[in-house]
């Protein structure tokens, strides 16, 4: 079998006018403008259906004839711009929790081996049912303080892997625009 580029996925987008894709809120030029929060989850939400490493081409129909020369060239910008953040963001929140998982890591494995040892000191130092509770009950809390390290190397991460390669791949798309109905 042939191994090949990945295939380019398309994503339209129906707009009124140029100044709906983006936040109306954002006082920044154009160009560094977030979009539309509407038209960012629409395009999030589409980008993230296709398969890992895709490559996208958004279409954008604009019904009125946008003001600027070549809305194309000025869009094209403008989306790179804001997934090329977003991809930064992303990187930024991966480092922060990796950086959380290995002082979780730490505090975790040093509880556990301190619940550990004071199981193994209760053990000792008498026996009976109450006392193998409590040595058991120590060892579970040392377990328990594990969790969070767990949950961040095991499942949390990937997430936001995968979130950062998307909007990468949003930030080389190919942008056209087409203008009248």
């Amino acid at each position: 079998m042939k191994s090949g580029a990945p295939p380019v996925h398309q994503i339209s987008l129906r707009l009124r006018e140029v100044g709906q894709l983006f936040n109306s809120m954002d006082p920044t030029p154009f160009l560094h403008r977030d979009l539309d929060p509407d038209a960012e989850e629409f395009i999030d939400s589409w980008a993230q259906e296709f398969p890992p490493g895709s490559r996208f081409q958004l279409i954008i129909h604009l019904q009125e004839p946008a003001k600027e020369a070549d809305p194309g060239a000025f869009l094209t910008e403008a989306i790179h711009n804001f997934y090329t953040y977003k991809a930064e963001m992303a990187q930024r929140e991966l480092h922060r929790l990796l950086r959380l998982g290995r002082v979780s890591l730490l505090v975790g494995v040093g509880f556990l081996v301190l619940c550990t040892l004071a199981a193994q000191a209760v053990g000792a130092l008498a026996h009976g049912p109450y006392v193998d509770i409590a040595s058991e009950g120590l060892v579970i809390a040392g377990w328990v303080a594990m969790w969070r390290p767990l949950q961040i190397f095991l499942y949390e991460w990937w997430p936001i892997v995968r979130r950062r390669r998307t909007c990468l791949g949003l930030a080389h798309a190919q942008v056209r625009v087409t203008q009248g109905s």
